[in-house]
């Protein structure tokens, strides 16, 4: 049973570093296999010449993949970034960004991840991730 994108935005309040927090994600779609955050566009967020930045769109990332993988799994569970790899492709300028993470395979013990966050608007992702987590 997948989470509602009501529960995920729990799950935000409820299991992330204040500092996550801070970031203004909220859930825009779950599923079986996926989820989908939205990332707020904030002058605090933007570095030096006005680009979103890069920490900023790699917390994103992460977190939607913790919210990607608890909705696959029905709930939340203890799980760990093993590894996560970005590319920025392009600036992000006073946009929001919409977070895809999509599961390519979900173990008992693993789990591995591709995320586009894309500007909303845009065709194209500003950015790409992969991400593994181990899961408890």
């Amino acid at each position: 049973m997948t989470l509602t994108t009501t529960e995920a935005d729990k799950l935000l309040t409820d299991h992330f570093a204040p500092w996550v927090q801070a970031l203004g994600l909220s859930t825009a779609e779950t599923g079986e296999r996926h989820a989908v955050l939205r990332l707020p566009w904030s002058d605090r967020l933007a570095r030096e010449g006005g680009g979103l930045s890069g920490q900023a769109l790699m917390a994103a990332a992460d977190t939607a993949c913790v919210i990607a993988v608890a909705s696959a799994r029905g709930g939340f569970g203890p799980m760990t970034t093993v590894q996560q790899s970005t590319t920025f492709q392009r600036a992000v300028l006073a946009q929001d960004v919409l977070v895809h993470a999509r599961i390519t395979k979900l173990g008992r013990r693993i789990a591995f991840l591709d995320i586009a966050l894309t500007p909303e608007g845009a065709e194209d992702p500003a950015a790409h991730a992969t991400a593994v987590y181990a899961l408890g």
